[in-house]
C-alpha cells in the first residue's frame, strides 16, 4: 500500500518534516515515480519504524536540530532604517542607571521590536502602525502557545516548493524585487499560510511566526538597498528564498500586548513605567520604503501601481515625517502616562538633504518635555549634558530621558461590587502604603480596589475563591472588544434588559422599582445554563459576571453543591456598569498582573525584598459576610495570618493589614492582643463613614476600622 506523506506521518505519529529529513538524509531509502513524487509505500513504513525504535529518546525537534536540518532567525536579522539593534547597550545602560523601578516598558514606534526585545525580561507593550511590524512583535513577544514541530515541519515544507502557477504576487512583482519564481513561491506560500489559519489547523502565534519567517526570507534576497521605493533594473537574481525558522525567547511575560494602531491614538490608553519612543525622524515615510512588506503581510491583494508597485497607503502615513510633526509629538508627550519617557532622536537638523532633517527641533523636543518633567539628554558617548551646552557631532545618536512629574493615578472602582472592597477607604488608605515599591501582593484581593489603584503596577492578585480568580484573570487574557460583544450578544440571546440603550419604558419598568421582574425569566434561564456547565472557560467566566451584574446586590454566592444561587436583581448593565468594566479592563491590560487562586498559607514569599509590599485584606472575624459564610474564616486562621505577617516581617517586607477591632458590640481580641505584642507595629485609625481619617496611633484598641503596618 502507498501513502501520502501526509497520511504516512500520521500513522506513524511524526512530522512531515521528520519524514523528509529521514529521506534527505539518507537514513531511509525511498523510491521515486517518474514525475519525482516519492514512493511512500508500506516498505518504507516498516523501515521508519525500525529507525524510530533505533533512536528512541529524542524528540524530532532534538534530532532534525542537530543535523542541522533547519536554520533559525533571531529579532534582530532584519534590515530596517533606524534600526537601534547597534545602540541597544547605550539605551539600556541609560535605564538601568537613571530609572528606579522598570516592571513595564511600551516600545511605541516599535519598528522590528528589537528595543523591546532588549527588556524581555519585563512586561513588554508593542505597537507599531505597520502591519508587517505588528505580527513579526506577535512572533516575537506574544504567549500563546505554538508548536515548534508543526513551524519546523511547514518550514521545510516550504523550503522544498516549486510552484508553477501563477499568482498574485507573480502577476503584480514578476523580475521587479524578486524573480518570477520566487514570486511564485512567496504567493504560494503567503496564501497557504492564511489558509491553515482559516481552518484552524494553526493558531494566530503560529500565523505569525510564518508570516515573520516569510518576511525575513524576502527582505534577505530582495533586489533593493534595503528598501523598497525602488528596485535595480536588468539584475540577475542570484539568491533564491529560503524560510528560516524563528527562534523567540522562552518565558515571555504572560501579559506582554502588541499593538497595531496610531500611536497618538495608542498613548491615552495605556500606562507603562517606561515609554520609549522612536518616532519617524524625516520626511521619509516608512510605509512608502516598506510597501511591498506590508502588502504581503496584510495580504488583502490590492491594486498595486507604479515603477515601485506600491499600494494605497493614504492610511498609513505618519504626520511625523511631516510639518505636523511638532505638534503631533506634543500631543502626544501630553498623553503619555508612565514614571519615565525616553525619546530617541538624532540631530541632523539642517545638516542632511532636505528629506533627512529633523522634523522636531532640540529647543521644540526641550519645550515639550519640560512640561511633563525633568528632562536629561544623553549622547551615544553616554556623556550627559545641558541644553545649550551641549557639544554635539554630526548624526549623534541622543536620548532625551524625561523624568515625569509624578501623576496621580487615577483611582478607579472595580468592575465587581464585591463585598468588603475597599473603594471608599481608598484617599485613607493609599497615603499611607509605600511609595517606593518594586512588586505588591494582594492577598487577599477581593474585586481588586486596592491593587489596581496602586502606583506600583506588578501586583499578584490572590484569593481563595476560585470563580473570582477565573473570572478576573479571563478578563486579563480576553480582548476588550472581544469580552463586551460577547456580553451584548448573551444580553440578546437571554432576552435581558439594556437600559442604556433603549431606556427603562421600553421594558414597562421604573427606575424605582428597577428591572427584576422583566430580566427575572431570562436571568433564570442565564443562571441555569450556567449551572449546567460543565467546562470552566472564558464563556463559564463571562457567564458568571453577567449574573453578578444582574444579580441581587451584584453579589458572588454558590451554594454547598457549587451552583450559582443568588436571584435576580434590580439593574442590568447599565451604564455605569459598563464605564466601570471598560475603566478596569483598560488598567488590567495595562499592569503586570497576575491572578492567583490559592490559600494565603501557600502564597511565597521568596523573590520579595524590602522594597516590595503586601496589602492584606482577609475576611473580618468578627463580622458576616457572603465570602464569610459556611465558616470562611475562623480563629485559627486569624492566628496562621498573623504568623504570616510575622514571617514577612523578618524578612524585611513591608505589610498593610486592614481589619476591625470592634463590629457591633463585637471585639477582635485576638488582634487587639497581637497588636500589644507586637510594639513594632502601627494600628492606624481610620474613618469608619469612609470620609475622613484619624492618623494617631491607637491606644485604647477601640477603634473599628484599622490599618495596621510594619513600616
Amino acid at each position: 500500500m502507498n501513502y501520502s506523506a501526509t497520511q504516512l506521518a500520521k500513522k506513524l505519529d511524526i512530522s512531515r518534516s521528520y519524514l523528509y529529513y529521514l529521506k534527505d538524509n539518507g537514513m531511509i531509502e525511498v523510491e521515486v515515480n517518474d514525475n519525482g513524487r516519492v514512493i511512500w509505500s508500506d516498505e518504507v513504513y516498516y523501515k521508519i519504524q525500525e529507525y524510530i525504535r533505533k533512536n528512541k529518546g529524542e524528540s524530532i525537534v532534538e534530532q532534525i536540530d542537530a543535523s542541522k536540518a533547519f536554520k533559525t532567525t533571531k529579532i534582530n536579522n532584519r534590515r530596517y532604517l533606524g534600526n537601534k539593534y547597534k545602540l541597544l547597550p547605550f539605551i539600556t545602560k541609560v535605564v538601568d542607571e537613571e530609572c528606579d523601578y522598570i516592571n513595564t516598558v511600551a516600545d511605541i514606534f516599535a519598528g522590528t521590536g528589537v528595543v523591546a526585545s532588549a527588556f524581555i525580561n519585563k512586561k513588554i507593550i508593542t505597537n507599531d502602525i505597520m502591519y508587517s511590524n505588528y505580527i513579526c512583535h506577535v512572533a516575537w513577544f506574544n504567549n500563546e502557545t505554538y508548536s515548534k514541530d508543526k513551524i519546523v515541519e511547514l518550514i521545510l515544507q516550504y523550503n522544498k516548493l516549486g510552484v508553477n502557477e501563477e499568482n498574485y504576487m507573480s502577476d503584480n512583482f514578476s523580475d521587479t524585487y524578486f524573480s518570477i519564481e520566487d514570486c511564485r513561491k512567496i504567493g504560494f506560500i503567503r496564501q497557504d499560510i492564511e489558509d491553515r489559519y482559516s481552518s484552524g489547523e494553526i493558531n494566530f502565534r503560529e500565523r505569525a511566526l510564518l508570516i515573520t519567517s516569510l518576511l525575513y526570507a524576502m527582505d534577505k534576497i530582495a533586489n533593493t538597498c534595503g528598501h523598497y521605493d525602488a528596485y535595480r533594473q536588468g539584475v540577475e537574481f542570484e539568491k533564491h528564498l529560503e524560510l528560516l525558522v524563528p527562534e523567540p525567547e522562552s518565558n515571555l511575560n504572560e501579559n506582554n500586548i502588541c499593538y497595531n494602531m496610531d500611536t497618538n491614538d495608542l498613548a491615552s490608553e495605556i500606562e507603562a513605567d517606561l515609554v520609549y519612543i522612536d518616532p519617524p525622524y524625516n520626511s521619509r515615510q516608512y510605509c512608502d520604503a516598506y510597501h511591498l512588506l506590508e502588502n504581503v503581510a496584510r495580504w488583502k491583494k490590492p491594486e498595486v501601481f507604479g515603477v515601485a508597485r506600491k499600494m494605497d497607503r493614504t492610511d498609513l502615513k505618519s504626520e511625523y515625517c511631516t510639518q505636523k510633526a511638532t505638534s503631533a509629538f506634543e500631543n502626544l508627550i501630553n498623553s503619555i502616562h508612565a514614571k519615565y519617557i525616553l525619546l530617541s532622536y538624532n540631530n541632523m537638523a539642517n545638516k542632511g538633504n532636505d528629506r533627512s532633517n529633523a522634523k522636531i527641533s532640540d529647543d521644540d523636543i526641550m519645550r515639550i518635555l519640560q512640561k511633563k518633567g525633568e528632562v536629561k539628554v544623553f549622547a551615544e558617548d553616554y556623556k550627559a549634558f545641558s541644553t545649550g551646552k551641549s557639544d554635539i557631532k554630526a548624526n549623534q545618536e541622543r536620548l532625551f530621558l524625561c523624568i515625569c512629574r509624578n501623576e496621580e493615578k487615577e483611582v478607579i472602582p472595580s468592575a465587581l461590587n464585591y463585598t468588603g472592597g475597599k473603594y471608599k477607604l481608598l484617599s485613607q488608605i493609599l497615603p499611607l502604603f509605600p511609595q517606593d515599591t518594586d512588586q505588591v501582593v494582594d492577598l487577599f484581593c477581593g474585586g481588586c480596589n486596592v491593587g489596581i489603584n496602586l502606583n506600583c503596577n506588578k501586583v499578584l492578585f490572590n484569593d481563595s475563591n476560585k470563580h473570582l480568580m477565573g473570572m478576573l484573570d479571563t478578563f486579563r487574557r480576553m480582548s476588550k472588544d472581544d469580552i463586551f460583544k460577547w456580553i451584548y450578544s448573551a444580553i440578546d440571546k437571554y432576552g435581558l434588559s439594556l437600559v442604556s440603550k433603549n431606556g427603562y419604558k421600553f421594558y414597562n419598568c421604573e427606575s424605582s422599582k428597577g428591572l427584576g421582574e422583566y430580566n427575572k425569566e431570562g436571568y433564570n434561564k442565564l443562571r441555569d445554563d450556567f449551572n449546567k456547565k460543565k467546562i470552566q472557560d472564558d464563556e463559564y467566566f463571562l457567564m458568571l459576571y453577567l449574573l453578578v451584574v444582574h444579580s441581587f446586590n451584584n453579589q458572588i454566592r454558590f451554594n454547598r453543591k457549587g451552583e450559582f444561587n443568588l436571584p435576580v436583581g434590580k439593574r442590568d448593565f447599565n451604564s455605569k456598569m459598563q464605564r466601570k468594566l471598560e475603566a478596569f479592563l483598560d488598567r488590567v491590560k495595562n499592569g503586570d498582573y497576575i491572578f492567583t487562586n490559592d490559600d494565603f498559607r501557600n502564597v511565597s514569599m521568596e523573590g520579595y525584598t524590602d522594597k516590595s509590599f503586601f496589602y492584606v485584606d482577609p475576611p473580618y472575624l468578627i463580622t458576616c459576610a457572603t465570602y464569610n459564610e459556611q465558616s470562611g474564616w475562623t480563629e485559627s486562621d486569624e492566628r496562621d495570618l498573623f504568623y504570616y505577617l510575622e514571617q514577612l516581617d523578618e524578612r524585611g517586607i513591608r505589610f498593610a493589614l486592614s481589619n476591625v477591632l470592634e463590629s457591633k458590640g463585637k471585639k477582635n481580641v485576638l488582634l487587639s492582643d497581637w497588636i500589644k505584642e507586637h510594639k513594632k507595629f502601627r494600628a492606624i485609625s481610620l474613618n469608619y463613614d469612609y470620609t475622613n481619617s484619624n492618623y494617631h496611633t491607637i491606644k485604647d484598641g477601640v477603634t473599628k476600622e484599622v490599618l495596621i503596618v510594619n513600616y
